[in-house]
């Protein structure tokens, strides 16, 4: 059965050597798709890909990193996507007001460039967003013109999904569901119409029981297929079956 994981760090992981992380994938029938955080990595990502025909990538400046971005970011960024087809994304982009609230308004401006490259590059949105809900969605809704944007990692309430599902949202989810824990979450894995979810990692973080406390890795991705098929009580079948055709819509590469 076919999985794709949507939002993985693979090259990031330093307890699993990445060609067995690799392996590992291909042994659950995985495509991984690969975002960078930093200016540094987008050089790194672009290279890292071309290590295997399951891999692709996202370039873009994460939100905390917005102080690294000039310029001469987004010229690097169109370089890379022109000259390598399987950067298949803008990301991961947008608000983190979680870590360090004294820079909104730069992370403000570089995420509203970010989303206008998108646009200008005809490319999805791969978005980051923790504790800045009604900021992300009211730049999206003023800026955002024709770029089909993932709303990854969510960590927002069954409201904040249903708002972002009228605007043709897609809500990614990930490790974090098979928490206890993370009642808010296994409500919105339960609740959303399943044309709207993904899947991802975010490996080497946020490690699904029952790994949870050891590295996360992109494989894993098959443990959150499992507990949302659980808590919809549906087959683990047709969540891999749906979230891979959302995917493609998403990504038609992947077809």
């Amino acid at each position: 059965m076919k999985i794709i994981n949507t939002h993985s760090h693979l090259n990031m992981l330093k307890n699993t050597p990445i060609e067995e992380a690799i392996a590992n994938l291909k042994k659950n029938d995985i495509t991984a798709i690969i975002p960078s955080s930093t200016g540094e990595d987008i050089f790194e990502v672009d290279k890292f890909i071309q290590k295997d025909d399951c891999l692709y990538g996202y370039v873009g400046v994460f939100p905390e990193e917005a102080k690294t971005f000039t310029d001469k970011t987004l010229s690097n960024m169109e370089n890379i996507i022109c000259n390598n087809a399987k950067i298949i994304g803008i990301g991961e982009v947008g608000l983190d007001y979680y870590w360090d609230k004294t820079f909104k308004d730069l992370q403000k401006e570089i995420f509203i460039k970010q989303i206008e490259f998108a646009n200008q590059m005809n490319l999805p949105l791969n978005i980051h967003c923790r504790e800045a809900y009604g900021d992300t969605l009211e730049i999206l809704d003023k800026y955002n013109k024709n770029s089909t944007a993932i709303m990854h990692c969510f960590s927002g309430s069954l409201e904040f999904a249903k708002e972002c599902i009228k605007r043709g949202i897609y809500i990614s989810i990930g490790g974090v569901v098979t928490f206890k824990n993370a009642i808010k979450l296994k409500e919105v894995a339960s609740n959303i119409p399943i044309e709207y979810l993904l899947l991802e990692t975010d490996d080497p973080y946020l490690t699904p029981v029952p790994f949870r406390g050891k590295e996360n890795q992109p494989a894993y991705v098959t443990y959150v297929a499992s507990e949302i098929a659980n808590l919809r009580q549906t087959t683990f079948e047709d969540i891999c079956t749906q979230t891979t055709k959302n995917t493609k819509r998403i990504f038609p590469i992947l077809n």
